[in-house]
């Protein structure tokens, strides 16, 4: 069973790592304790989105990033088929919205 705290947890810890960083700097950097955080990268506490918004300021990395990735790895623990771009349909939808899309790679439409 997908349990999303600790999916959320590897994901914090492996940006982290990525970063190498310690527990004791991005504990400091979003103003929580030390052994709390780690709690939290462990999966075995829940983090509220006020703190998981401290952690992902700390990290420099967008809260967004971080839940795309937890719901990429749930959908693969699911069997479920994970997109790498945008469908066409929502591409189109969002440039009828806001024309600036075309300046972010990461809503390249396909087909």
């Amino acid at each position: 069973m997908v349990v999303l705290r600790r999916e959320i947890g590897d994901v914090l810890r492996d940006a982290r790592q990525r970063q190498g960083r310690t527990l004791r700097e991005v504990s400091s950097a979003a103003r929580v304790s030390l052994g709390y955080l780690s709690e939290v990268e462990r999966g075995q506490k829940e983090a509220s989105s006020e703190l998981l918004a401290s952690i992902c300021e700390a990290l420099d990395t967008p809260l967004s990033l971080v839940l795309r990735e937890v719901s990429d790895r749930i959908a693969v623990a699911e069997g479920l088929l994970i997109p790498d771009t945008v469908p066409a349909d929502l591409a189109s939808a969002l440039a009828a919205q806001d024309r600036t899309w075309r300046r972010r790679p990461e809503l390249t439409p396909i087909g």
